[in-house]
């Protein structure tokens, strides 16, 4: 089934882009519960940035980050649940204005550093900025695939692996289109094992959760 342009109408009258993007990293999880090996989780992370609250009647402290996430987060829990993976879902917040396009490029350049496969989907249509791109340009490296002018859909899974005694970015990027399917990206667990992403599959089940046709 297509992708559909969720930030204008029709789709956007069915059900919010936020609505979408809470409800699909639910529904990778379930999908990842099948073709996880043994010793592998996922879990579902989504806060929508800082927000006005109340003031508590009693005093907490607490750490909120000001910036969109909505991702999906693969432990490995044989290692002491330690982090192999993560799913970004861009939103329109991460994609603004440029301290929080910078703060997205920054926590993924972190986690790739830390030795975490970094997956990005960019599915949001209003802003035409390609935060893979920059987070390319950041590290000091191209994708000669992205061509010219850089989409600004997109999904791709990206790792750096040594090669001999240089490290070395794979990636795996695809450009989308509204009206087409979505790829099927290598989520990497392991050096050398990875297990299949089928963002189409989860995608067309948070739409049919949601009620969108």
């Amino acid at each position: 089934m297509p992708l559909r342009d969720h930030f204008r109408p029709p789709v956007s009258l069915q059900a919010a882009w936020d609505a979408l993007h809470g409800m699909w990293p639910a529904e990778i999880v379930r999908q990842l519960r099948q073709r996880l090996p043994p010793g592998y989780v996922a879990a579902p992370t989504v806060h929508p940035g800082s927000q006005v609250e109340p003031e508590p009647t009693v005093a907490v402290e607490t750490e909120v980050p000001d910036y969109d996430e909505y991702s999906v987060r693969i432990y490995d829990v044989e290692r002491g649940r330690q982090l192999v993976a993560t799913i970004e879902l861009v939103s329109p917040g991460n994609k603004d204005r440029p301290e929080k396009r910078n703060a997205f490029v920054g926590k993924c350049a972190a986690l790739l550093q830390k030795g975490v496969t970094v997956s990005i989907v960019d599915v949001v249509t209003p802003r035409q900025f390609n935060l893979y791109a920059e987070l390319l340009q950041f590290l000091g490296q191209s994708d000669p695939s992205l061509g010219e002018p850089r989409p600004h859909l997109y999904a791709v899974s990206c790792r750096w692996r040594p090669q001999g005694k240089r490290m070395l970015l794979q990636t795996w990027s695809h450009a989308l289109a509204l009206g087409q399917p979505l790829p099927t990206l290598p989520l990497w667990l392991t050096g050398q094992l990875a297990v299949p992403l089928d963002l189409e599959q989860s995608y067309e089940q948070a739409c049919h959760d949601l009620w969108i046709t």
